[in-house]
């Protein structure tokens, strides 16, 4: 009976030390912001030797639904080829990599390790505050050019946001996808399309 109540109790506490990474975002803001012709005025791609400064939690709420939130019940703010939405959206941060639950808001930690360093060949992305991984399921969708296209959108999602919000960002895809894959824990079915790095200015 003791051993049962140790096990019960080590397994209990290993769940919640499991849970206990993972990040509840707050509800996004899906009202406001700068006009659409003044958000796309000011896109532009930033690329600095440096991305600095913090996201918080509010601010990369708003990003990642903007991203691909739903803003429907069952549709998305991106659209994809017969609504297969074949995209997920990793965040990878200094204390790890996490998958977006797009449904409930939520950072499921995946990887522990700060890995930033490998979601691309440049420099600025080991230290950038976030690393945003758009990743496609090839069940959903097999067509590789569907996957670039739908990745592209989620991407100019970012870029408008972040062009409204006054944060800098660059869409990166010059990526050691077997690498980052390893890294990211990511099933087979699984691919990395684009990284996108957002900082402050």
């Amino acid at each position: 009976m003791k051993k049962y109540i140790l096990l019960v109790f080590t397994c209990l506490l290993f769940s919640a030390e499991t849970f206990a990474q993972d990040i509840k975002l707050p509800a996004p803001k899906t009202t406001g912001g700068m006009p659409l012709m003044e958000a796309l005025s000011n896109r532009q791609t930033a690329r600095p030797r440096v991305f600095t400064g913090e996201i918080d939690k509010q601010t990369l709420s708003n990003l990642l639904w903007a991203a691909n939130g739903f803003n429907r019940e069952n549709n998305r703010t991106a659209p994809t080829a017969h609504d297969r939405q074949e995209l997920e959206i990793y965040v990878v941060l200094a204390s790890g990599s996490y998958w977006w639950d797009s449904r409930n808001n939520v950072l499921v930690q995946k990887v522990k390790e700060d890995i930033r360093a490998l979601t691309g060949q440049q420099p600025f992305v080991a230290t950038a505050p976030v690393n945003i991984i758009v990743v496609a399921d090839t069940e959903k969708q097999p067509a590789q050019e569907f996957q670039f296209i739908s990745a592209g959108y989620v991407s100019q999602n970012m870029y408008l946001f972040c062009a409204s919000e006054g944060l800098s960002t660059v869409v990166r895809a010059n990526i050691d996808r077997a690498a980052l894959s390893q890294a990211m824990k990511l099933p087979a079915n699984q691919v990395i399309i684009i990284g996108q790095t957002i900082g402050q200015k």
